[in-house]
């Protein structure tokens, strides 16, 4: 079971890693969206756009995934400390009978405590799963985001986009990040 345990981490670590990747050539797609807005290809900054796009939503694919794969290491991982646990936990109750037969109160006594400090690590490992299992969480990206895409990075670097697009909604997208700073300010101004 350890052996699986270690084959479970390890893959996470390869999904984490397949995620960076991702990650950087999105940041790479970008970069040749800039430069294909610059020169004014808009055909091929759609196609750098789509890929960007593409490369975000793979990157977030890993990340789930390894998400879900530690959630299952973390399962395992309980079920071997589970395991050790019960042993122990089988070990002092074999103590309690002995304990109990002799009526040796000092005996009893710490063959309590140490019955109540294996429920406390066992508390303990159950709230840290459930903590793990909470953190799980699914994200979601929706996919028609190339023109806001495009519009982001003209914006960002100054460049200017003309009716080559048809109608992008830059304007509209600042106006609502606006106003949504502003909302955000005035509740942080209202809190203090």
């Amino acid at each position: 079971m350890e052996n699986q345990l270690f084959q479970l981490k390890f893959t996470s670590k390869q999904l984490e890693r397949q995620s960076k990747k991702s990650e950087q050539s999105e940041k790479a797609q970008k970069l040749k969206l800039k430069k294909a807005i610059e020169q004014g290809n808009m055909d091929g900054a759609r196609i750098y756009a789509q890929n960007a796009i593409r490369e975000k939503n793979q990157s977030l694919n890993y990340l789930r995934l390894a998400s879900r794969i530690d959630a299952v290491a973390s399962r395992v991982e309980t079920a071997i400390r589970m395991k050790s646990v019960t042993g122990s936990m089988a070990n002092i109750v074999k103590s309690m009978e002995r304990s109990m037969r002799s009526m040796d109160l000092e005996k009893i006594t710490q063959v309590m405590d140490q019955f109540e400090r294996q429920f406390e690590d066992l508390d303990v490992q159950s709230v840290y799963v459930e903590n793990a299992m909470n953190q799980t969480t699914t994200l979601s990206t929706p996919a028609d985001q190339v023109d806001l895409l495009i519009s982001q990075v003209a914006d960002e670097h100054g460049l200017a986009l003309g009716m080559q697009m048809g109608s992008v909604p830059s304007e509209k997208v600042q106006q609502v990040e606006t106003d949504e700073l502003t909302e955000r300010l005035n509740r942080l101004k209202q809190k203090n």
